[in-house]
């Protein structure tokens, strides 16, 4: 399914036109909203929405207007298949159309393809920043929307809130032919995924990867590679994925943000996978792609080939 890149991720937006201009042309928007050929897409509360074929579940005019009463905010996402979508927000309690199934994303990475999940994801996004933004931080006093969803005004003082999106180091630490990979406290006992953490105001990429590495390992890391990036909406972070070179190898868990940490060679990573008592970061994450890309660096490793991955 995923064919543009090697190590494809999902959420990037491919193939959706998010049709910006558009966001203040108010006749364009009241025109489009009644289109037959529009559609929307229902979130109720923090879920995603299928249909009973697992599809997307996506709404012409008619069938939407029975949801306009109990909708929380309306966003333009854009052109998506030669259809111009807005997303609906829905409470979480709220009454869905017939044969729509609540869905988290994740399981349906390996089904849909890039630009249903480009579109369900941002949906998202965009819903879940309405929902909690109805009240201005400044003065308490409700919010309105503008911009076709893009933008949230106080109507009390006018402070101008908009979208925010949370940046977020991820890291495949690495030395010699082992990487380091961790565990949450959450998760279950055989489950790792890279190191990963939330840049902090006055904080540049690199300085967020060496705290973070060391705060949640105890290990100092010298050279740091940028590789990628990836929207991620749970709930609205954007991943930057990097390689780093560890200068230390002893492990110190002692923030709790980890339950453990462990060196893994490719061996070590492929008898896991195969035993069955190893799992890592589903396919179309970030942690996935940094695990992948360093795994297949060497002859003869490739992760596709190991049956049991999960």
């Amino acid at each position: 399914m995923h064919t543009h890149s090697n190590y494809p991720l999902v959420f990037n937006g491919d193939g959706l036109d998010r049709l910006a201009l558009r966001r203040t042309d108010e006749s364009w928007l009241t025109a489009s909203v009644s289109d037959p050929a529009t559609r929307f897409v229902p979130m109720a509360g923090e879920d995603n929405l299928l249909d009973a074929g697992g599809a997307p579940l996506l709404l012409d005019a008619q069938a939407a207007q029975s949801l306009q009463a109990i909708t929380q905010c309306t966003v333009l996402l854009g052109k998506y298949r030669d259809h111009v979508c807005f997303a609906l927000g829905l409470n979480r309690d709220a009454s869905l159309p017939a044969g729509a199934v609540r869905s988290n994303l994740r399981p349906q990475f390996p089904v849909l393809e890039d630009d249903a999940l480009a579109l369900l994801g941002y949906a998202r996004a965009m819903v879940y920043w309405h929902a909690h933004n109805r009240y201005c931080g400044k003065c308490g006093a409700q919010t309105r929307s503008r911009r076709a969803g893009h933008e949230l005004y106080c109507t009390r003082c006018g402070h101008i809130i908009y979208p925010r999106v949370n940046p977020a180091v991820i890291m495949l630490v690495t030395h010699g032919e082992r990487c380091l990979l961790g565990r949450q406290p959450e998760w279950a006992a055989n489950r790792f995924s890279t190191l990963a953490g939330f840049v902090e105001p006055g904080e540049n990429l690199e300085g967020a990867l060496r705290r973070e590495i060391h705060e949640e390992t105890g290990i100092r890391v010298g050279r740091v590679r940028y590789l990628r990036s990836q929207p991620w909406p749970y709930p609205a972070s954007l991943m930057l994925g990097f390689r780093a070179e560890a200068e230390s190898t002893e492990i110190r868990c002692t923030d709790c943000e980890l339950a453990e940490a462990r060196w893994f060679s490719r061996a070590d990573i492929a008898a896991g996978l195969q035993a069955g008592n190893l799992a890592l970061s589903l396919p179309g994450s970030s942690s996935h792609a940094l695990i992948r890309e360093w795994f297949e660096e060497a002859p003869g490793f490739m992760l596709d080939a190991i049956s049991s991955t999960r």
